[in-house]
């Protein structure tokens, strides 16, 4: 990581990353925080983040309820990712590596897989939202826009993200900083472009919804943002010098995160309040329904701004997913394992983009279902940095008889349990295949699966507090056990797989 975009990695030859899941030694931990700046504001300048006040309007609430829900969502859930950021620099490996202190060196693995789908699911979403807006604006400008430019677009944007995945740290920062820059010039241009076609009379027309889908809403906000990145946070952080100021992860991580994602957001539902036509356009193209306002003239350039907003947050997903499957027990190199996400990757988008015409219904769904074990291992993973008052015992991380265990059952019990709550109080009846949820929305008095909570998505918080609460009260004595023991001896490579 390095201080500026000339200096540090920048000047060095670009080459294949050779770090999987190993420490980052103290040679190469550089930086301050403020440069986690780059990659977490490229990754979530995407045009998508206008797209968010059309769904944010879909749950039944006004402006103002929006706009609430949004910045309390959006700030709230990558404040998450900046205090599991901070376990980056005081373990130097990845997160989901770093999550072994609290489910055992094995026992890890679940919480593994689950993180490799969803950074898998995401990248595919990305993607194949990157081709039908290319695929969008080529027919708009009347070359092309049928099956062959959807493949050809597939297929560019696809060997972008897959290369970036691919080369690793080095490029992807690199990479970030220029998507920052672009997109975020372009993406001014373009709110100036169609602001004539806010008009406050209709935005503050829209009728208010209840608290039950203003929650909804909310919960939505926080799925869509910081829960899809909690379980990165920290393959970032942990190029940062130990000593790195612990306020200042936090502080760049939520900053950087949010701060595009926000000016978005009241951009888009002003859009989206604005037009009915527009609105239901969204729904079916998030990014192509965009293009519809704007002047011939101006699409090339939204194109490249759209493409790569969504390129840098792919980017970012190939990579940690690669670490992910490889915590989850594959033995290979990080970069196979990287190569092996992009191929499912390119099916799951071929899927989208060819064989669904129901994006959101499905997107939704996907982000409430992952979402809830998400937020039950980010509730165990924060409580459990909060109980340490000592860095890892990085060597620990990768030996099941080491002092953080094998497999251990407490943070697996409240994960499951979290989880079967949480399903159990979410619906989503735009994916058939989610119909089995809600199953304790009766049980509990709140009105079945046709009631007024059925869209609020309470198994998110419910998940998130049940891990954090169980892991803090039942917890305590367990990391006090691990943190009583004398350093380990040094770790050999040969102890890491995917190193």
């Amino acid at each position: 990581m390095t201080d500026s975009p000339d200096r540090g990695s920048g000047s060095r030859q670009l080459q294949v990353e050779t770090h999987g899941l190993d420490v980052i030694g103290d040679a190469e931990r550089k930086g301050t925080p403020r440069t986690l700046f780059w990659p977490w504001f490229g990754a979530n300048v995407s045009i998508l983040g206008l797209s968010y006040g059309s769904f944010a309007l879909g749950f039944g609430i006004s402006f103002w309820q929006a706009l609430a829900a949004g910045v309390i969502g959006i700030v709230f859930s990558f404040l998450l990712c900046g205090f599991v950021a901070v376990a980056g620099k005081r373990g130097s490996a990845p997160t989901m590596v770093l999550s072994r202190a609290a489910y055992g060196v094995r026992g890890n693995r679940l919480p593994s897989v689950v993180s490799w789908m969803l950074t898998v699911g995401w990248e595919t979403v990305l993607t194949a939202l990157a081709t039908m807006a290319t695929a969008t604006v080529l027919d708009r400008l009347g070359w092309g826009g049928g099956t062959g430019t959807k493949v050809v677009a597939l297929i560019v944007v696809g060997a972008l993200v897959v290369v970036g995945g691919v080369m690793g740290f080095d490029l992807i920062m690199r990479l970030q900083t220029v998507i920052t820059v672009v997109t975020g010039v372009l993406t001014v241009v373009y709110i100036g472009l169609v602001a004539d076609h806010i008009h406050w009379s209709a935005v503050s027309a829209v009728p208010s919804g209840s608290a039950q889908e203003f929650i909804g809403a909310l919960v939505f906000m926080m799925t869509g943002f910081g829960l899809g990145w909690v379980n990165a946070a920290a393959d970032y952080s942990r190029y940062l010098p130990r000593d790195s100021s612990g306020r200042g992860v936090v502080g760049w991580t939520t900053f950087g995160a949010s701060v595009a994602p926000l000016l978005l957001l009241v951009f888009g539902l002003l859009l989206a309040g604005s037009s009915t036509t527009l609105n239901t356009a969204i729904a079916a193209d998030p990014i192509g329904a965009l293009t519809t306002i704007l002047p011939t003239w101006f699409l090339i350039p939204f194109a490249a701004v759209a493409v790569l907003g969504l390129v840098g947050g792919a980017v970012l997903d190939i990579y940690s997913s690669g670490l992910a499957l490889l915590a989850a027990g594959l033995r290979v190199p990080r970069y196979l394992a990287a190569l092996l996400d992009g191929v499912l990757m390119i099916a799951g988008s071929i899927y989208i983009v060819f064989l669904t015409d129901d994006f959101l219904g499905q997107f939704i769904g996907f982000l409430t279902t992952l979402g809830v074990p998400v937020a039950a291992w980010c509730g165990v993973m924060l409580a459990d940095l909060a109980l340490r008052r000592r860095d890892y015992d990085e060597a620990d991380l990768f030996r099941p008889r080491g002092r953080y265990g094998d497999v251990e059952p407490l943070p697996l019990v409240l994960t499951l349990a979290a989880t079967a709550i949480g399903w159990g109080l979410v619906t989503n009846t735009a994916a058939g295949w989610l119909e089995w949820q809600g199953y304790l929305l009766g049980p509990l008095g709140l009105g079945g699966k046709d009631g007024s909570w059925a869209y609020a998505n309470l198994g998110v918080l419910a998940a998130l507090a049940l891990g954090f609460l169980g892991t803090l009260a039942l917890g305590r004595g367990r990391v006090r056990t691990q943190e009583a023991g004398p350093p380990s001896r040094p770790l050999d490579v040969r102890e890491v797989p995917g190193a």
